[in-house]
């Protein structure tokens, strides 16, 4: 199995900044990519960003030059920081990670941002 604990959620105010943190422990042969993704109340989950095991990084045009995805791959740990806080970026966000063996896909539990215009 695989386990993601996420942290770093909360309430910001408008423009205000948050980081967010997911690490991935258990039985993981290799990491692929890890990735954050958003839900917003009545709305489908949606990419926000995703990072794979060659650094490269993938942005939803709504967050880019706003939220910087990085990751340490020593510690299968990757960080979402959030600048510029909009109300609209309120949502629940999960982190995913893909990984080489099963179960090679694995969401965590969900941290709440909300930010307060």
């Amino acid at each position: 199995q695989v386990q993601l604990v996420e942290s770093g959620g909360g309430l910001v105010q408008a423009g205000g900044s948050l980081r967010l943190s997911c690490a991935a422990s258990g039985r993981i042969f290799r990491i692929n990519a890890m990735g954050w993704y958003r839900q917003a109340p009545g709305k489908e989950r949606e990419l926000v960003a995703e990072i794979t095991s060659d650094g490269s990084t993938n942005y939803a045009d709504h967050v880019k030059g706003r939220f910087t995805i990085s990751r340490d791959s020593a510690k299968n740990t990757v960080y979402l920081q959030m600048n510029s806080l909009k109300s609209e970026d309120t949502a629940i966000y999960y982190c995913k990670v893909v990984v080489s063996n099963y179960p090679y896909v694995a969401w965590g539990q969900g941290t709440q941002v909300t930010v307060s215009s």
